[in-house]
């Protein structure tokens, strides 16, 4: 561990790499920047294209990540690499991030709204997850987050936190209070020392979600912004 000093890490957010996020990587970086965070994980569906584009051009630690749509449901891949092609099994997709020195954590579980894994699934691949999302800004539920504190406890895995930013507004309402660190061991070291601190966004957040997939849908791309 790099030291006592403590961080903000705020461990789960979108790009418009995503389909249903409006939040380009120089306005993220920015916004990151203004809300004092000082390590940030962009973690776009199913690609890493946006963390390499805002890892060129924030000012603090960038974790390059994503949420990868498995065959199971969602899961978090951090300190990624390449790409991880979505519609996997859990277990091959774990597999397949763990084969680039890639960390595991489950997203918004318990949330019956989004594609997260039941606790059935959860509990068979328990073994190779690494980090529970405990505090999920976006959660509709608040009752959804507490659930996934008992689970993480119950389990012994460190609990994270992140805004799911998908719109600059969100970047900063969620994060980890935690110890600096150096690599991805080192990471969850600090992250089981850490404290998720935050609130909730408005549930209206998720309309703008809907906002960017009609773009997308009526000719809008990120390479072309």
């Amino acid at each position: 561990m790099s030291g006592s000093r403590l961080i903000r890490a705020d461990l789960h957010n979108h790009t418009h790499y995503s389909p249903d996020s409006i939040l380009s990587p120089k306005d993220f970086a920015r916004r990151a920047h203004e809300r004092g965070l000082d390590c940030i994980a962009v973690t776009d569906h199913n690609t890493i294209r946006g963390g390499l584009a805002v890892r060129e051009i924030a000012d603090c630690r960038v974790i390059v990540g994503a949420e990868v749509l498995t065959s199971d449901g969602e899961l978090l891949g951090l300190f990624l690499t390449k790409d991880v092609p979505r519609g996997l099994p859990g277990a091959e997709t774990i597999a397949r991030i763990k084969e680039q020195g890639g960390l595991i954590g489950v997203p918004h579980p318990f949330d019956s709204l989004r594609s997260a894994l039941d606790t059935r699934k959860m509990t068979a691949l328990i073994d190779q997850i690494d980090f529970i999302e405990c505090l999920n800004a976006r959660i509709v539920v608040a009752g959804h987050n507490e659930q996934a504190l008992r689970f993480a406890q119950q389990n012994n895995k460190p609990a994270s936190a992140g805004s799911d930013a998908h719109s600059r507004r969100e970047v900063g309402r969620a994060y980890v209070e935690m110890p600096a660190f150096e690599g991805p061991k080192d990471f969850l070291e600090s992250l089981r020392k850490g404290t998720p601190r935050g609130r909730l966004s408005s549930p209206l957040v998720h309309l703008i979600s809907r906002y960017a997939v009609l773009r997308r849908w009526l000719g809008w791309r990120p390479d072309t912004a």
